[in-house]
């Protein structure tokens, strides 16, 4: 299984973007191909569906947008067209907030999905999407506590910088920042 893919997008499409790397073009089904703009270089987070007659790449912008794109097509009833329109239509934290909360009017008001539907991915998935910390900033504080433990500092003063660091950066401004923080 392919996990991402770095490359340009060499064409767009109404349901799907070229990414092309390596002298390949990849055809990729992505939620909204015209948020791309042709020429840039891009890496898109993966999923690849193969059924008996077909062979497809999905992909995303993000790893959330990925992560809840798995979820939603683990639920009975909803497949990856209907994830893929989801997504197109919403955004990452308003989609989970909307599960979280319960409100199927909202869920219905993506192409394909009615009432039984929505109150499926409900029960499916409330519960299962945690919103107080996104998973892609754990993941960063984890990176930064073991380049920093890598760098020879202790559990001790890495736990004193942590929480101080801004949640909304990259994860290479989060060491940088960390160890603009140390040397104080």
């Amino acid at each position: 299984m392919y996990n991402y893919i770095k490359g340009i997008v060499a064409e767009i499409r109404p349901d799907y973007v070229t990414i092309e790397t390596s002298g390949i073009g990849y055809k990729i089904l992505t939620p909204n191909p015209y948020a791309f703009s042709q020429g840039t270089d891009v890496t898109l987070y993966l999923f690849q569906k193969v059924a008996e007659d077909d062979i497809a790449l999905y992909g995303f912008k993000t790893m959330d947008e990925r992560d809840l794109f798995l979820k939603l097509i683990s639920v009975n009833g909803i497949g990856p067209k209907s994830a893929k329109a989801i997504l197109a239509a919403g955004d990452v934290p308003s989609i989970t907030g909307a599960i979280e909360s319960g409100n199927a009017r909202y869920l219905q008001k993506f192409p394909g999905i009615g009432p039984k539907a929505s109150q499926q991915i409900i029960l499916d998935l409330k519960g299962k999407i945690d919103l107080e910390a996104p998973s892609s900033f754990i993941n960063s504080l984890e990176e930064v506590d073991d380049a920093l433990q890598a760098l020879g500092y202790n559990h001790k003063e890495i736990r004193k910088v942590l929480d101080k660091l801004d949640q909304t950066k990259s994860t290479s401004e989060l060491i940088k920042d960390a160890l603009k923080l140390m040397l104080k």
